[in-house]
C-alpha cells in the first residue's frame, strides 16, 4: 500500500486530541486524526463521559484560535468563585468556608465549565468544516517508527503515515508512548471518583464548591440548569473500596450519602446521570518527546482532578507544541523544536504534579489531628491576602 505523508498526525480523539487537531489544522498544518474509538457524543449513550471540563482563563486563547470557543461558550457555565470547605470535624458539617473570588485578580472567571461528551460533540462538528483536517474514528495507531526525517506510523486500517509531527494524545496507556519504548511513572493512591451530576434547590451562584473531610474532595462544579433546576457535576474521590460500594448503592441511599457528604450546602442532592468510577493516578512519561514525535495531555502527564489542572496542563502543552510548529515550519518536528518543547513544559510539569499530588494528600488524611491541621493550613493562607493572590494566579497558571 502507498505511504501517506502528513504534516501532523494526532494519536487519540479525546478532548486533547480533538483541540489538537483543529488547532494545528486552523494554523494551516495538514492534519490526519485517529482513535480507535468513535466518540460519543450524546450524555444517555453507553461509554459517554461523564466528566467535565472547566478552562481556565489562559486556555481561551488556544480555543479561540482553533474556531472552537464560540461553538463552546453557549453551553458553558462560568466558574466565578472557587469554595474550598473544610469539614473534617467529628461530623460532617462545614467548619472552615474560605472563597477564592476571581474578582480579586481579573474581570473574568476563574474559567468555564462544560461536559466531555457535549465537549466532543461540538469538537468534532468543527472538524468537519475543516477541509485541511482528516478524522478517522475506529482507526488505531499499531506501529510508529520515530526516524531523523518523519515519524512513520502503521494504523490499524492498513495505512502507513509519513508524519512531520506525530503528537501522542492518546491517554494514560498511550500507544504512542508504549511504541516508542518510554516509560512513565506512576503513583497510585488507592483512590477512585465517582463521576455524575445532580441537581439541588439551592443555586450554585457560578460557584465551584470543594468539600474535604477524608478518603479525597467531594468536589461540585456548576453546570447549566437541568429540567428547570439548578444542577452540578460532582467528583467524589474516596478510596477505592468505599468508592466501588457508593457507585453500586439504591438511588436513594446513595442520595442520602452524598447531600450527607456535600454538608448540605445545596439542599437535597438527586441524581441526574449514571455513576461513572475512574481510577486516580498520577503519571509522569520519562520523556516527552522523540524524533518527530511529541507526547501531550495524559500521554505525557496526568494528574488528580483537582483544581482544574489536568486538561489545563494538556492545553498548555498544545500551545507551547503549536507556537513552536508555527516557528520551525520548514523543519517541524525536527530536533531544535522538539528539544524547546521539552525543556519548555519539563518545570511547570514538574511542579504542578508535585503540588496536586500534596493537596491530593492531604485532602484524603483521616485522623482527626491531621485533619484539623489541614483546616489550620487552609485559615493561614486564606488569611494572607497577597499569598491567596499569588495561589490563585499561579492555579491559573499566569503571573
Amino acid at each position: 500500500m502507498a505511504r501517506t505523508e502528513v504534516d501532523v498526525l494526532i494519536s487519540g480523539g479525546g478532548v486533547a486530541g480533538l483541540t489538537a487537531a483543529a488547532a494545528f489544522g486552523a494554523a494551516g498544518f495538514g492534519v490526519l486524526i485517529v482513535d480507535p474509538a468513535p466518540p460519543v457524543t450524546d450524555e444517555a449513550t453507553e461509554g459517554a463521559d461523564l466528566r467535565t471540563t472547566a478552562f481556565l482563563q489562559p486556555s481561551i486563547p488556544v480555543l479561540q484560535a482553533a474556531g472552537l470557543w464560540d461553538r463552546l461558550l453557549p453551553h458553558a457555565m462560568p466558574l466565578q468563585v472557587m469554595r474550598i470547605v473544610d469539614a473534617g470535624g467529628p461530623v460532617a458539617e462545614p467548619r472552615v468556608v474560605k472563597d477564592f473570588d476571581a474578582a480579586d485578580i481579573s474581570d473574568q472567571p476563574f474559567g468555564w465549565n462544560l461536559p466531555n461528551w457535549l465537549l466532543r460533540r461540538e469538537m468534532v462538528a468543527r472538524l468537519a468544516q475543516m477541509p485541511g483536517v482528516e478524522f478517522c474514528p475506529g482507526v488505531a495507531t499499531t506501529g510508529v517508527v520515530a526516524r531523523d526525517d518523519v515519524a512513520l506510523v502503521r494504523l490499524s486500517d492498513g495505512r502507513q503515515v509519513a508524519a512531520r509531527l506525530l503528537v501522542g494524545a492518546d491517554g494514560r496507556q498511550s500507544a504512542v508512548r508504549a511504541a516508542l519504548g518510554i516509560g512513565a511513572r506512576t503513583t497510585r493512591y488507592g483512590q477512585k471518583a465517582v463521576v455524575f451530576a445532580v441537581t439541588h434547590p439551592v443555586p450554585h451562584g457560578n460557584v465551584s464548591t470543594e468539600i474535604h473531610r477524608s478518603g479525597g474532595p467531594f468536589t461540585l462544579v456548576p453546570l447549566p440548569d437541568r429540567d428547570g433546576r439548578p444542577a452540578s457535576a460532582v467528583v467524589w474521590m474516596e478510596r477505592g473500596e468505599a468508592a466501588q460500594r457508593l457507585a453500586a448503592l439504591p438511588v436513594p441511599e446513595f442520595e442520602a450519602e452524598m447531600s450527607e457528604r456535600s454538608c448540605h450546602l445545596f439542599g437535597p442532592l438527586r441524581l441526574a446521570t449514571r455513576r461513572v468510577v475512574w481510577p486516580i493516578i498520577s503519571q509522569v512519561a520519562d520523556r516527552v518527546t522523540a524524533p518527530h514525535v511529541a507526547l501531550i495531555a495524559e500521554a505525557a502527564h496526568v494528574v488528580p482532578p483537582i483544581g482544574a489542572q489536568g486538561l489545563n496542563m494538556s492545553l498548555t502543552d498544545l500551545r507551547v507544541l503549536l507556537d513552536l510548529a508555527q516557528d520551525h515550519r520548514a523543519d517541524l518536528g525536527g530536533a531544535a523544536m522538539l528539544a524547546a518543547y521539552a525543556k519548555a513544559r519539563h518545570w511547570d510539569v514538574a511542579v504542578r504534579v508535585a503540588g496536586i499530588d500534596l493537596l491530593n494528600r492531604a485532602s484524603m488524611l483521616a485522623p482527626q489531628p491531621l485533619r484539623d491541621l489541614r483546616a489550620g493550613v487552609l485559615n493561614a493562607m486564606y488569611s494572607l491576602a497577597p499569598l491567596r493572590r499569588t495561589l490563585m494566579k499561579a492555579g491559573l497558571g499566569v503571573r
